[in-house]
């Protein structure tokens, strides 16, 4: 498919609705999605239209020059995405391999319109995995010590290869403020949601000891305070007495590995609005 997708906030106020599928329709565009939120707390108006580009009289450049008229008529922040240009991503990880896996074998199986070019490790423990899959592995080790050196040698090689999104693949690490400032809204992560209940190098030991009923995985955008930025997708699993802390983190991984799969695909998609470290996800 060959389309325009257009995601906007502003102030709420009468005829945004009427003016964007207005300006769609004069320009021979066929609208296929559509939808819209209101947050009444905030006054504010949010909407993703995707619309064919087969026989769009505007060309690409053109378009968001246009466009940028409306936007300013409205006090939008805004922005417009064409679905024939992949975005490149960078998987991020570390010692555990379960996310990695999933994302390598949903990518081969075109459930992402995107292209892997590059695989980050703070371990050398995925480089046999990224070669099994042909992509590009660097192995860059970052402790306390050389994190700023080495997130300065990171960020040099994400520009490098045009990244546009970072993969959090259970990486293990913190990021600083100066690294995440650099994408902003563009690094997902996934943790277990015991944070910050149980939190440490082994959770799944601290909920076991606790007897909990419930545990589950959240996926968020990465800010620069840990495991706080706007969520994207939760999911939960039951457990019982009769589950062993393997049984825990069995089901744990299983949670975070759908999560962050589908908060990746929501991403791509782009079906997400950021604002007041929340998200909007258009169905």
């Amino acid at each position: 498919m060959n389309t325009a997708i257009l995601l906007i906030s502003c102030p709420d106020q009468k005829g945004i609705t009427a003016t964007i599928t207005n300006f769609i329709y004069q320009n021979n565009g066929n609208i296929e999605h559509a939808d819209q939120h209101i947050d009444t707390q905030f006054n504010t108006f949010f909407m993703r239209t995707e619309w064919s580009l087969d026989g769009f009289k505007l060309s690409k450049r053109v378009l968001i020059k246009e466009f940028l008229i409306l936007a300013e008529k409205f006090n939008m922040d805004w922005e417009l995405h064409f679905s024939d240009t992949p975005v490149k991503i960078a998987i991020f990880a570390s010692h555990s391999t379960h996310c990695l896996y999933d994302l390598l074998l949903k990518y081969k199986e075109n459930y992402f319109n995107c292209q892997i070019p590059l695989i980050i490790g703070n371990t050398a423990k995925t480089k046999a995995i990224a070669k099994n899959f042909g992509i590009k592995f660097v192995h860059l080790p970052k402790n306390i010590k050389n994190k700023e050196e080495v997130e300065k040698k990171e960020i040099s090689l994400l520009k490098k290869e045009n990244i546009d999104t970072i993969v959090l693949a259970r990486y293990a690490q913190i990021l600083t403020k100066q690294f995440v400032d650099q994408f902003p809204n563009r690094i997902i992560n996934i943790h277990h949601s015991f944070l910050p209940a149980f939190i440490g190098s082994n959770p799944y030991q601290q909920a076991y000891e606790r007897g909990v009923k419930i545990i589950g995985a959240t996926s968020h955008y990465v800010t620069e305070h840990l495991d706080a930025g706007p969520i994207i997708e939760q999911n939960t699993a039951q457990i019982s007495h009769r589950d062993s802390v393997e049984d825990l983190k069995r089901k744990g991984q299983e949670l975070e590995r759908v999560v962050l799969s589908q908060a990746l695909r929501w991403h791509l998609e782009r079906k997400i609005l950021v604002y007041n470290n929340k998200t909007v996800i258009f169905d």
